[in-house]
C-alpha cells in the first residue's frame, strides 16, 4: 500500500509541477495562421493565443513538443516526425510528416507518387491534377485541392498506441504474478486497487451474475480513459481523449457489446412494452430503439469529449494570463497570476481525469447490465401475487 501511495503521490506531483515549465514552453510558439500573422512570429495577441490554443487541441502528423527562437530570431522545433500515409488519386502514398517542415499554411508543396500534397490547418490535401501550388477562396478555404483518404499515425495514434503497449505490459505483469503470489508487488500494487475497484464497484453492482464477461473490457476501458486523461495535462502530452473520433470509437464499442449481448427481456420490454395499451407500445418502442442505438451512445463521446475539450481550453487560457497581461503586471506578475490560476484548476482537472474515467466505465457497466438483465424476479411476483400486489409488496418491503 505504501508504494501505491509514493507512485500515485509522485504522478501527481509530476503533473502539477510540470505546469511552470509549461507556461515558459507555450510562451513562444510559432504562429500558424496564414490570415495575416508572420510565421515565425511569438504568441503574444489575444488573437494569437486563441488560435494557438485552437490548433494545440486538434490532432497533428507530427510529435511537435515545443518551439524556441536563438539568438540571431530563427526558430527551431523540438519534437519528431511521424508516418503519413495517404490514398489520393495516384493511389498509395508515404513519407514522413518531416517532408513539411512544419508547415501548416499550405506554402510547402510535398511532391510524391506523382501528386502533390499540403499542410492546412493540421489537414493533408491533395492538389489537384497541374497544380503547384494551393489556392483559398474568401474564407481561406483551398479551392484547387480534395482531401485524400488519410491513414496516417498521426500525434493522437501514436498516443493510443504507446498507451496500449504499456497497459498490454503491466497488466500482463500483474496477471502473472496472480499465478505464482498472492499479493502483487512493485507497480502491480498500484494497479491492484483500481483492478478490484472497477470490479466490485462498477461491474458487479450494474451487471449482475454476467459480471466476469465483461469486466476485461470495463477495465480496459476505464485505465485507457484515465491515464490518457492524465497523460493529456502533461505540457508534452496528446489530446486524445479530446479528440471526438476517439471517443466516438469508445462509445462505438460499448454499443457493439450491450446490443449484441442483449437477452429477449431486454428487446422484449424496449420494443413491445408490457402493461402499456397496444396503441401507445410501436411508439414507445421507437422512442426505446432511438434512445438505445443513438442517444445513449452519444451521450458517452459528447460527455467524455466536452469535458477533457473545456478543462484543457481553460488550462492552457489561463497560463496565457502571463502572456496577455506581461504590460501591466510586469512579467514576473502576471507570471506568478498564471501559475496560481492554472495550479488551482490543474488540481480540479486531476480530479476530473478519474471522474470521466469512472462516468463512462459506469455508464457502460449500467447499459451492459440491462441488456443482460433476466426478467426471474418479475415471473416470480407476477406468478405468485398479480400485477398490482407485487406493486405494493415491492414498497412495503423497502420499508419494513
Amino acid at each position: 500500500m505504501k508504494v501505491a501511495l509514493k507512485s500515485i503521490t509522485f504522478f501527481t506531483l509530476l503533473v502539477v509541477l510540470s505546469i511552470p515549465f509549461s507556461a515558459f514552453a507555450k510562451g513562444s510558439i510559432e504562429t500558424t495562421t496564414a490570415k495575416g500573422g508572420v510565421k515565425g512570429d511569438p504568441v503574444n495577441t489575444q488573437a494569437e493565443i486563441k488560435e494557438y490554443i485552437q490548433h494545440h487541441l486538434k490532432d497533428s502528423h507530427d510529435f511537435h513538443l515545443f518551439s524556441y527562437f536563438s539568438e540571431n530570431g530563427e526558430e527551431h522545433h523540438v519534437g519528431f516526425p511521424l508516418p503519413v500515409m495517404l490514398w489520393g488519386e495516384n493511389g498509395f502514398t508515404a513519407f514522413m510528416s518531416s517532408a513539411f517542415h512544419h508547415d501548416d499554411s499550405g506554402e510547402v508543396v510535398v511532391e510524391k507518387n506523382g501528386s502533390r500534397f499540403v499542410k492546412l490547418h493540421s489537414k493533408i490535401y491533395e492538389l489537384n491534377a497541374g497544380q503547384t501550388a494551393v489556392q483559398f477562396d474568401a474564407d481561406h478555404h483551398a479551392v484547387n485541392a480534395s482531401k485524400p483518404f488519410d491513414l496516417s499515425i498521426t500525434k493522437s495514434v501514436f498516443g493510443i498506441l504507446v498507451i496500449g503497449l504499456l497497459m498490454l505490459f503491466w497488466f500482463s505483469r500483474l496477471a502473472k504474478q496472480y499465478k505464482s503470489k498472492k499479493v502483487p508487488t512493485g507497480f502491480g500494487r498500484v494497479l491492484e486497487p483500481l483492478v478490484v475497484y472497477v470490479r466490485d464497484e462498477i461491474a458487479k453492482p450494474n451487471i449482475g451474475e454476467s459480471y466476469r464477461k465483461f469486466t476485461g473490457y470495463l477495465l480496459t476501458v476505464f485505465f485507457f480513459i484515465w491515464i490518457l486523461n492524465l497523460v493529456g495535462l502533461m505540457p508534452f502530452g496528446f489530446n486524445v481523449t479530446g479528440q471526438i473520433a476517439v471517443t466516438a470509437a469508445l462509445a462505438v464499442i460499448t454499443l457493439v457489446i450491450y446490443v449484441f449481448s442483449g437477452n429477449k427481456h431486454f428487446w422484449g420490454h424496449m420494443l413491445w412494452m408490457p402493461g402499456i395499451p397496444y396503441i401507445f407500445r410501436p411508439l414507445l418502442g421507437l422512442i426505446e430503439l432511438v434512445g438505445t442505438l443513438i442517444i445513449k451512445p452519444f451521450s458517452l463521446l459528447v460527455r467524455l469529449f466536452a469535458n477533457i475539450t473545456a478543462g484543457h481550453t481553460v488550462v492552457m487560457s489561463l497560463i496565457a494570463v502571463g502572456i496577455l497581461l506581461q504590460e501591466s503586471l510586469s512579467a514576473v506578475g502576471s507570471t506568478l497570476v498564471s501559475l496560481f490560476l492554472s495550479l488551482f484548476i490543474m488540481l480540479i482537472e486531476l480530479l476530473v481525469a478519474f471522474l470521466q474515467a469512472y462516468i463512462f466505465t459506469t455508464l457502460s457497466a449500467l447499459f451492459i447490465g440491462m441488456a443482460v438483465a433476466d426478467d426471474h424476479h418479475d415471473e416470480e411476483l407476477h406468478d405468485e401475487h398479480g400485477e398490482k400486489i407485487e406493486d405494493t409488496e415491492v414498497i412495503r418491503k423497502s420499508f419494513s
